[in-house]
């Protein structure tokens, strides 16, 4: 085990950070680092609070500011829940399979409301310019334009990168698994557990070439 007198207090929580990036509980991270639970639900509280809320989405760029009518923008639900599995939460989420970049994300049911809640999260030009592509879920009707919506069979490719980035959601923050002890008992802990790994994801797209 790692001891938590042979970091100092930056390198301690960097660890921490890269951890909470690897499928792991809370209550492992406590055993690998040897830190009481109570302190480290307070440092991700803080943690969280700090998120920017644009998720550090880059800008569009002036030189694709002109091709702004290609924008593309891919969207799915994505199930989970909080506390127990009676209490639903589907993560919305919204992708520009250009990029790579998620634009935006919200938690809640699977209405219409939430839907809305997914489109005024975007970017202003994505919400003008793009087009989006999506399940037939009937959520999405009415809140995406129809001159910019693009309804998608199952199995037709066209939003082969948001079930990808759903699979790698899956595979890296332990929430969102599907047969897991590892659930949130907490909104708020579930929402930012989401929404620091997806900000870190972005930084990680945006470093690429």
């Amino acid at each position: 085990m790692f001891k938590l007198d042979l970091y100092s207090a930056k390198l301690h929580e960097i660890g921490i950070k890269k951890l909470l990036l690897e499928r792991l509980s809370l209550r492992g991270i406590c055993r690998v680092l040897e830190v009481s639970l109570t302190w480290l639900l307070q440092f991700i509280d803080e943690l969280y609070a700090h998120l920017p809320d644009d998720l550090g989405v880059q800008s569009v760029s002036p030189d694709r500011a002109i091709e702004m009518f290609c924008l593309e923008v891919q969207a799915d639900e994505l199930w989970s829940f909080v506390g127990c599995k009676a209490n639903k939460q589907w993560l919305w989420l919204a992708l520009d399979p250009c990029s790579r970049q998620v634009l935006a994300f919200y938690v809640g049911d699977r209405s219409r409301d939430s839907a809305r809640e997914l489109w005024l999260r975007l970017p202003a030009s994505y919400r003008k310019y793009a087009t989006f592509s999506t399940d037939d879920w009937e959520a999405y009707r009415g809140i995406i334009p129809p001159a910019q919506h693009q309804v998608c069979p199952k199995g037709s490719g066209q939003t082969n990168a948001i079930e990808r980035f759903n699979c790698t959601l899956r595979q890296r923050v332990s929430r969102l698994v599907r047969q897991t002890l590892s659930f949130s008992k907490k909104l708020a802990n579930h929402i930012g557990a989401i929404k620091f790994f997806i900000c870190h994801y972005n930084q990680e797209v945006i470093r690429q070439p």
